[in-house]
């Protein structure tokens, strides 16, 4: 199932994101909600509000971690596009628009919580739990994903990147070689031969034979 397009504004910078940052912060987001839950859980049976306060800062690093996420997935996805097949790519777009939906969704996790939290009721905390373990569900999915684009698709791949480059550069060897091979040479025009002299010659001779003629009709008379 495709999901609907979405977007996140823009968020200038005042410096550079260095490439290959996106994988560290990655684990960040995964690991975080899986520890919150686990608070969550326990917290369950003994409904101590510290707990609560601390499982919502640890949420508000998740959110933070996402916009990281998402910036510096974009500084990578921008370097492995160009050496990425079309398949590749495709996964790599499908990639993005799941990171810009889970962004979206740790935000809406820090509400549900501060809500749950206001209404203080032991149904509040079992459905955040539950809404909890499905946003940990996509975001497990979508480490499964972006280690697809690494280890299928070779993305951000160094090592395939420089055996890429190097078939290529074969393959265009490769068809020079083939070009060179396949040139026919042109064929050299003989040269017409002359006829002018061989006219001059039957001239000269019917000439001779024509005095050849007079004289002997001379000597007849």
């Amino acid at each position: 199932m495709t999901l609907p397009n979405i977007s996140i504004p823009e968020i200038p910078l005042p410096f550079e994101l260095p490439e290959l940052l996106h994988p560290a912060i990655v684990h960040f987001i995964i690991a975080i909600p899986i520890v919150v839950l686990l608070l969550e859980l326990y917290n369950l049976v003994l409904k101590r509000r510290s707990i609560s306060v601390f499982s919502l800062f640890l949420l508000i690093i998740v959110v933070v971690a996402m916009v990281g996420g998402y910036l510096t997935g974009g500084v990578d996805g921008k370097a492995a596009w160009d050496l990425l097949g079309t398949e590749g790519q495709s996964e790599l777009k499908e990639h993005k628009l799941l990171g810009m939906y889970l962004t979206y969704g740790a935000l809406a996790l820090v509400a549900f919580k501060l809500l749950f939290m206001a209404l203080r009721k032991t149904i509040g905390r079992v459905l955040f739990v539950v809404i909890l373990i499905g946003f940990i569900g996509v975001t497990l999915k979508q480490g499964k994903d972006g280690g697809e684009l690494v280890y299928k698709y070779g993305a951000n791949n160094e090592m395939i990147a420089d055996l890429k480059e190097k078939y290529e550069e074969l393959l265009e060897s490769s068809k020079e070689a083939q070009a060179t091979s396949t040139v026919v040479p042109t064929p050299v025009e003989a040269p017409k031969p002359v006829t002018a002299p061989t006219a001059v010659k039957v001239e000269s001779v019917s000439k001779v034979e024509t005095n050849t003629t007079d004289d002997e009709d001379n000597d007849s008379m």
